[in-house]
């Protein structure tokens, strides 16, 4: 190691120590200080927290465009996140600032200014802040590609200048009507309207229930028109009714027993169609299976109709839908032994895992088994923990487990690869476990990934324990 790295690591050790020690001196400050005094204190700690982001914006772009050994050969997207203790879409919201706001460099190797350059500068300078960012970059989101870079330029100084003297709703205000101005017509082209469709779906409430959101283009519009003008009037698709009508018009009787609004109406109609989508086997195949729903759940939830079902997705569904799910289309429901977490039946032994055992590992592991990694088992594939062809290993369900594209690369041979095998025993009985190379982990202390059964979280975590599962 040269002496100008070491230099630059001692540099960067203490410039956080000094950082760490001004927090230290103003949290001793004392609480009897006048009010004037504290409305400072407050104005000059808000500076600091807006300048503190713009400082990490060229470290986040450096580290994720870090050479694959340099984290273990481990995606370096999960390292930040990981390491930051943040979540995966709040890590994206700090790349897309940090690709606005950051340096850039030619093609030649050349530095260049910010993207939103003004707009950096009003951060670094601490008179800006995350809210005030969010509004610049929706406004250039949404902007036409028909305006011109000379005038997104000025835009993007005027905006940054407006934000350093007012609040996020007031600049708001002003951009809303800047974006007036430059396209006074609303014209937008084919592109800009493809680059602002979107959906999303956002996380199960206490309720189960889901809000998401959604800007669809005008093809999408009119196949969601003629779908509701047939399966969202009145009486159609009625989950309420015994025997749902859907293919038929509801009688005038039906029809006025229908007590749903219209929202309630569209999201039948939806669900129905999904419904008979998943039902026509068009859909084709997804990893191995037929495109459909996998949910599994505990023979103990069945016999108490208590808790809930996981789907292959990750998401929770109440005992009673996972019943009646039973009753549509080819899903798979799969049931699990309480008394040590086995599954109810095993695979058979070839090279490539059959339906069923796939089926099995989207009960058992329901995601991805690499520790931290929140892919659900829909988008993992499957993994043999002792290697089929160099270890003989067998491809039985109690030896197959879920890895995702990302992480299923690591498992390997060589002295920097991960290595995987079955916990034996142990309240982790049939899980997997993940054993890092001697360059991450000295110790090598196996790993378990406990995101998709967070129950585990309130568990302690035993290293006797923790070494004797791999006996």
């Amino acid at each position: 190691m040269s002496s100008s790295t070491v230099v630059a690591d001692e540099a960067a050790e203490a410039a956080l120590a000094a950082l760490s020690a001004a927090l230290d001196s103003i949290a001793a400050l004392p609480t009897t200080l006048p009010e004037k005094v504290q409305l400072d204190i407050l104005r000059g700690l808000e500076s600091a927290a807006r300048r503190i982001p713009a400082l990490g914006h060229n470290a986040l772009l450096k580290v994720l465009k870090a050479p694959d050994e340099v984290f273990g050969n481990q995606r370096n997207r999960d390292v930040v996140a990981d390491a930051l203790r943040i979540t995966r879409h709040e890590l994206q919201r700090r790349i897309g600032e940090a690709e606005d706001l950051g340096e850039r460099t030619s093609l030649t190797g050349q530095p260049m200014p910010a993207l939103r350059e003004h707009t950096a500068a009003a951060q670094r300078s601490g008179l800006i802040g995350r809210d005030h960012i969010k509004v610049v970059r929706d406004f250039f989101r949404h902007l036409p590609n028909s305006v011109d870079i000379e005038t997104r330029e000025v835009a993007e100084e005027t905006l940054a200048t407006l934000a350093t003297t007012m609040r996020p709703d007031e600049l708001k205000k002003a951009a809303d009507r800047l974006d007036a101005h430059l396209n006074p017509d609303g014209i937008f082209d084919d592109q800009d309207r493809a680059r602002r469709r979107s959906f999303h779906l956002g996380k199960q409430g206490p309720d189960l229930m889901s809000t998401g959101t959604f800007t669809a283009d005008p093809e999408l519009r009119a196949d969601l028109e003629v779908l509701f003008a047939k399966w969202a009037k009145p009486g159609m698709c009625n989950p309420d009714d015994q025997s749902p009508v859907v293919d038929e018009e509801p009688t005038e009787e039906i029809a006025s027993k229908d007590r749903r609004n219209t929202g309630q109406r569209q999201h039948d109609a939806i669900k129905a169609t999904c419904r008979a989508m998943l039902a026509s086997g068009d859909l084709g195949q997804h990893r191995g299976l037929p495109v459909t729903v996998i949910v599994s759940t505990t023979m103990n939830n069945i016999q108490n109709l208590a808790g809930h079902a996981v789907t292959g997705g990750g998401s929770m569904v109440p005992l009673r839908e996972f019943i009646r799910l039973g009753a549509h289309t080819n899903h798979y429901l799969a049931i699990f032994d309480d008394s040590d977490g086995r599954p109810l039946y095993l695979g058979r032994s070839c090279r490539i895992a059959k339906p069923d055992q796939r089926i099995v590992m989207h009960a058992q592991h329901r995601g991805c088994t690499f520790p931290g990694c929140t892919r659900p088992g829909y988008f993992c594939q499957c993994h043999h923990c002792k290697a089929w062809r160099a270890q003989n290993g067998a491809t039985d369900a109690d030896e197959l487990t879920f890895a995702c594209e990302f992480h299923h690369p690591l498992v390997g041979e060589t002295e920097n690869d991960w290595t995987t095998t079955p916990c034996r025993a142990g309240r982790y009985r049939g899980r997997t476990l993940w054993i890092p190379p001697a360059h991450i982990d000295p110790q090598r202390k196996p790993r378990i990934n406990h995101y998709f059964h967070p129950g585990e979280y309130l568990l302690d975590e035993d290293d006797e324990d923790c070494r004797q599962r791999i006996r």
